[in-house]
């Protein structure tokens, strides 16, 4: 029988139980339902990789449970809010940032880049733990981390005992890469464009946009129970919260930049359309991790070179979007903070893996604050070092991909496409200009260079409109 990740109602439940401990509802009940499911025979440890080895005869019980679960109250957390009003009155505003420079093409253009040589660094990595990859690295010559992965050299036993994505390792290998491959990560880049273009949207735009381009077996987590609820008719504005234990996991934080980009300069602006986007799937730190990625890149195509600490800049207007007594700007700020007291990077990824000891590898929170860790760690030497970034983000060894993508946008678009290490975009251009490969219908590649020219016109568009809020 086929078993499809995220998606089993067996493999969901212990996921549930997990997500709805989080969101404070009623300890009793869940400690019933967890009784009534181990008694069964099924598992209370949430499956890693998304798919368990639960029989299907427990798939009516787990569908059962998992009901039940969504039944119960959540318990209301003024310091994690859901509305879009109630999150930006609980954040701690700043003023509005320079806009658009005579380099935004090319900041914009790096952001582009940027995000497709950080993910294609996580791509053949992701699921392998912080130490198989330090030990994949070490036995390849490529520790620290200082360019694309390689089978070149690694031992047998090695590679046995940390196999490559297996999705990812035939065309993101540094002996494999020829252009940008295709991955998740890249197609909701593409999708956010394609809904930027359109002028407002809504959430039902989101979805619509969803059904009509995107392949259900190219959607995962939260983006894939939100496909199915969709097929199942569910009201969008329930969708995120039917059999969904992965709403506040990493989806919506990677559908984000583009619209940091289209607002260059207006981060609450972006936050705004990274809500739209995010409450198809997400809540509370799932939605806040879109909203401060998206004022991340917002910010990241306008900061200034002569900016005495730019990455501190482009941080402060993430956190300046979200609740700031949230668990989540919590967590961002310990990234920011443990990379600029870290002695080294081994100290920082121990801090960071002690604070989220045994919270899932693509929850949003854990990742967010890689992501913020990254960035810090990037700006240690005297001008920024993008591959320290990048390097910094999968070496963490969480949704390597993810960190590594949002990490090398918001860096590629502080520094330019013109200032990015060719060694990192070179292996793109082998057949000509960058192109990214995609599932999306329509051409199979999509050219930098378009998506750039596109992405500039929507923001000039808006700028000229007086978007501001």
């Amino acid at each position: 029988m086929t078993r499809l990740t995220w998606a089993h109602p067996e493999d969901l439940l212990a996921h549930e139980l997990v997500a709805s401990t989080a969101f404070g509802r009623d300890a009793a009940a869940l400690a019933t339902i967890s009784e009534r499911w181990e008694s069964a025979g099924g598992s209370l440890v949430p499956a890693v990789s998304g798919a368990s080895d639960e029989h299907s005869d427990l798939r009516h019980l787990a569908r059962r449970l998992l009901d039940e679960l969504d039944a119960l109250p959540a318990v209301e957390d003024p310091a994690q809010p859901e509305g879009i009003e109630e999150i930006l009155a609980a954040a701690d505003p700043l003023p509005l940032l320079e806009g658009a420079g005579d380099d935004f093409d090319d900041r914009v253009r790096g952001g582009w880049l940027g995000r497709s040589a950080g993910c294609v660094l996580g791509k053949p990595v992701e699921k392998i733990p912080r130490q198989g990859i330090e030990e994949i690295a070490r036995f390849t010559g490529n520790w620290p981390i200082t360019g694309y992965f390689t089978a070149v050299g690694l031992p047998d036993d090695v590679a046995g005992r940390w196999p490559w994505n297996r999705r990812s390792a035939p065309t993101s290998l540094a002996e494999t890469i020829s252009g940008i491959p295709e991955d998740d990560d890249l197609n909701f880049a593409l999708l956010a464009l394609a809904l930027a273009e359109g002028g407002n949207f809504d959430t039902d735009d989101v979805a619509t946009l969803w059904l009509n381009n995107l392949p259900a077996g190219r959607v995962f987590t939260a983006e894939r129970a939100a496909y199915r609820n969709l097929l199942d008719a569910w009201p969008t504005d329930e969708v995120a919260e039917h059999r969904n234990p992965f709403r506040e996991w990493i989806g919506a934080l990677i559908r984000a930049d583009v619209f940091g980009w289209v607002n260059p300069g207006r981060p609450v602006a972006a936050a705004r359309q990274a809500w739209v986007d995010a409450r198809l799937t997400h809540r509370r730190a799932g939605v806040y991790a879109a909203m401060w990625s998206a004022a991340l890149c917002s910010a990241a195509v306008v900061v200034r070179a002569d900016d005495p600490d730019p990455v501190s800049s482009v941080l402060a207007a993430g956190v300046a979007v979200v609740p700031s007594h949230s668990r989540f700007a919590a967590d961002v700020r310990f990234g920011d903070a443990t990379a600029a007291r870290a002695t080294s990077l081994e100290a920082g990824l121990d801090a960071l893996h002690e604070r989220f000891s045994g919270m899932h590898w693509v929850h949003a929170r854990n990742n967010a604050a890689t992501i913020a860790f990254a960035l810090r760690w990037a700006a240690r030497g005297p001008a920024l070092d993008f591959g320290a970034g990048i390097a910094a983000a999968v070496a963490t060894g969480w949704d390597t991909d993810s960190t590594g993508a949002t990490v090398g946008s918001v860096l590629g678009a502080m520094v330019g496409a013109a200032h990015l290490p060719r060694s990192w975009i070179a292996p793109f251009e082998t057949d000509g200009p960058p192109s990214i490969s995609t599932s999306i219908p329509g051409s199979p590649m999509q050219a930098v260079d378009d998506l750039t020219r596109r992405t500039c016109a929507v923001a000039q568009q808006r700028l000229s409109r007086g978007v501001v809020l």
